[in-house]
C-alpha cells in the first residue's frame, strides 16, 4: 500500500476544494422577484422567563381612567433611548425601532469609525412592526403613534424605563406598544395591548416584524439571514430559499434575523400556537420575518396583552447565556459545534485569566492542541521516518518491476511486513485532526470575541484577513482590502518545509501534487481570518520541530 500518502492527500485536497467552493464561487442569483417588503412579518417579545402557559381565556376589563385615543400627538418625531449599551430612536411613525447603536462596538477598526449600528438607513420603516393580518401592513406601519411621555430623549441608567405608545386603529381597536428598557442589558420588553372600546367584538390576528436588509455580500461560511429556534431545532434559512420555505410553525421560542456577528430576534412569551412567515425583496434585499399570533377574539369593554422580548446586540455566548430563553442556540458552529465551544471557552479563558491579547491565547491554544495529539503525532512522524529509511530499497523494486505493477506493489507490501511499517500509521492520525482544525476554523471565524481584536504590528484585527499595506490595485484571488499577506506567505513556507521533511511518494504524478499543496493551501488561506493563519503556522511550527527531532533519532 504504497498509495498511503495518496489518502491523506485526496482527503486534504477534498477539504481544499470545498473551501474554495464555499468562499470563492459565487452563489446563483435569484431572478428579481415582486415581493413587497411591506409584506407580513413577524415580531418579537421580552421577559426574563418564559412562560409556557397559554394565554388566559378571560377577558381583560379596559382600565376605567384610560382614554388613550385622546393623547394628544407628540411635537417630535421620534424618540432617543440612552443606555450604557446602547442608544436607540423610536419612531412616531409605527412606534418602531429605527436605530440601534451599540456603544462598546464599531463599524471598522478606524480610530475614526462610527458606532455599529444595528438599523441601516434603508430599513425606512425600522423593526418591532405590528399590524393585523387581514389589514394593510402599509396603514400600520404608516400610523402617527401618541405617548403621554413629553420629552424626547429617555435616559435609561439605574432603573428600567418603560414608555408607551397610542393609536387608533382601524375598527376603533386602540393599539398600545409598551417598551421597557433595563440598564446593561441588550433586551427590550415589548408588550402590545389591544384594547376594545368599542360594543363589538373584535378579531385579532396580530402579526410582528422584525426586519433588515442582508448584507450584499454575504458570508459563504457562517450563516447570515433569518433564523429560529424552532420544537428544540435551530432553523437557518438561506435567504434566496425563501420562496421555498417561507412558512413554519411549532413552540417558537424565537425567531429573528442574524449577521456574522450581531443579531435581532422576537422572544414570545408564549410559544405555542404561533407560527413565523418569511417575505425576502431582492431589490432592496429586504427579509421580514412575521411572527403572527392565533387568532383571538377581544369582546366588547376589554383588552388583549402580547409579551415579547427583543434582544438586539451580539452573538456572543456569555451574553446570551445569561437569558433564560435559548437565545444561546443561535451561536452554533455547525457539524462540529461540540468541539467548537469548548474551544471558544478555553481562547476566552487564556484571555481573560491570562494573557489580554486574543493573538496570544490562540498561540497557547494551540499549543494545548499541540501537546494533546502529541502522541499521535508522534506515531504518524515516526512512520513518516521509518518509511523515509525505506526509500532506496524502494526505488529499487519500482525500477525492477516498472513494466508490472501488480508485481511491483506484491514486492512493496512484503517490504512494509519485513520491515514492519504499516503506511496508513502516518495518515491516519492527521486525518484524525481535521474535525479540530474544521471546528476551529468556525469559531475563529465567527466568534465575536475576535472581530476587531489587535494582535501585533500590522495586524489590528483577527478576524480579517491578513495584510500589510493597501493597494488600490485589485489581486486576483484576494478579497479586498488588498495588500501583502505576510502571515499567509509564511504560514505557506512552513507548509513547503514540512513538506520536504516527510518522505516523497513513489508515483512522480503524486510527488507533484504533494509539492502543489503549500501552494494551493496558501491561494486559499489569503482570504481566511488572520487567527485562523496564525493557529495554522504555529501548528505547521510545533510541527516540523517534532517532526524534525523524530526524524532525527529515528534514523
Amino acid at each position: 500500500m504504497e498509495q498511503w500518502r495518496l489518502f491523506l492527500a485526496i482527503i486534504l485536497s477534498i477539504f481544499v476544494f470545498f473551501l474554495w467552493e464555499v468562499l470563492f464561487v459565487e452563489p446563483p442569483q435569484p431572478p428579481p422577484g415582486q415581493v413587497s417588503p411591506n409584506a407580513e412579518k413577524s415580531g418579537e417579545r421580552e421577559g426574563s422567563a418564559k412562560n409556557p402557559e397559554p394565554p388566559n381565556d378571560t377577558p381583560i376589563p379596559l382600565p376605567e381612567d384610560q382614554s388613550r385615543a385622546s393623547i394628544p400627538e407628540p411635537s417630535f418625531d421620534s424618540l432617543t433611548i440612552q443606555s450604557s449599551l446602547y442608544t436607540a430612536r423610536i419612531s412616531m411613525r409605527g412606534a418602531s425601532l429605527t436605530s440601534f447603536v451599540l456603544s462598546n462596538y464599531r463599524e471598522d477598526t478606524g480610530e475614526d469609525a462610527p458606532q455599529k449600528e444595528l438599523i441601516p438607513e434603508d430599513n425606512v420603516y425600522g423593526t418591532a412592526l405590528v399590524h393585523m393580518a387581514k389589514e394593510s401592513p402599509d396603514q400600520w406601519f404608516d400610523a402617527r403613534y401618541a405617548t403621554d411621555f413629553d420629552k424626547d430623549i429617555l435616559q435609561v441608567k439605574t432603573e428600567r424605563k418603560t414608555i408607551s405608545f397610542f393609536w387608533e386603529a382601524p375598527r376603533g381597536a386602540v393599539i398600545e406598544k409598551r417598551y421597557t428598557f433595563v440598564p446593561d442589558s441588550y433586551r427590550v420588553k415589548l408588550d402590545v395591548v389591544i384594547q376594545n372600546p368599542t360594543d363589538k367584538h373584535l378579531v385579532s390576528d396580530l402579526v410582528t416584524t422584525l426586519q433588515n436588509p442582508v448584507p450584499a455580500d454575504r458570508s459563504r461560511f457562517a450563516f447570515e439571514g433569518p433564523f429560529a429556534f424552532v420544537d428544540g431545532d435551530l432553523k437557518e434559512i438561506d435567504v434566496d430559499d425563501i420562496g421555498e420555505e417561507s412558512s413554519f410553525s411549532g413552540t417558537i421560542e424565537w425567531t429573528g434575523l442574524c449577521d456574522r456577528y450581531f443579531m435581532t430576534t422576537l422572544v414570545p412569551e408564549v410559544s405555542e400556537g404561533a407560527r413565523f412567515a418569511l417575505s425576502h425583496d431582492p431589490a432592496d434585499r429586504m427579509v421580514a420575518v412575521n411572527y403572527m399570533e392565533p387568532v383571538r377574539e377581544i369582546p366588547p369593554g376589554t383588552q388583549d396583552v402580547y409579551h415579547y422580548a427583543l434582544y438586539m446586540g451580539p452573538k456572543q455566548l456569555s451574553v446570551l447565556r445569561q437569558y433564560d430563553d435559548q437565545l444561546s442556540q443561535a451561536v452554533n458552529f455547525g457539524f462540529f459545534d461540540i468541539i467548537a465551544k469548548p474551544c471558544l471557552w478555553l481562547m476566552n479563558a487564556i484571555h481573560d485569566h491570562f494573557v489580554p491579547n486574543y493573538g496570544v491565547a490562540i498561540i497557547l491554544l494551540t499549543i494545548l492542541f499541540k501537546i494533546v495529539f502529541w502522541p499521535l503525532g508522534t506515531k504518524s512522524y515516526r512512520s513518516m521516518a521509518e518509511m523515509k529509511k525505506l526509500q532506496p530499497l524502494m526505488a529499487e523494486i519500482r525500477k525492477k518491476y516498472k513494466d508490472d505493477k501488480k508485481k511491483m506493489n506484491e514486492e512493496v507490501m512484503r517490504l512494509y511486513k519485513t520491515y514492519k511499517v504499516n503506511p496508513m500509521s502516518g495518515c491516519l492520525p492527521m486525518v484524525v485532526q481535521i474535525p479540530v482544525f474544521i471546528a476551529f476554523y468556525r469559531m475563529l471565524y465567527e466568534a465575536i470575541e475576535l472581530r476587531h481584536a489587535p494582535f501585533m504590528l500590522w495586524i489590528n484585527d483577527l478576524s480579517a484577513p491578513d495584510r500589510l499595506f493597501h493597494f488600490d490595485v485589485s489581486i486576483p484571488l484576494m478579497i479586498p482590502p488588498y495588500g501583502i499577506p505576510v502571515l499567509t506567505i509564511i504560514m505557506g513556507a512552513t507548509m513547503f518545509l514540512q513538506q520536504k521533511l516527510s518522505p516523497p511518494p513513489g508515483d512522480p504524478s503524486q510527488a507533484k501534487f504533494m509539492m502543489m499543496m503549500p501552494l494551493i493551501f496558501t491561494v486559499i488561506f489569503i482570504n481566511f481570518p488572520s487567527g485562523l493563519v496564525l493557529y495554522w503556522l504555529v501548528n505547521n511550527l510545533i510541527s516540523i520541530g517534532q517532526q524534525y527531532y523524530i526524524t532525527k533519532k529515528t534514523v
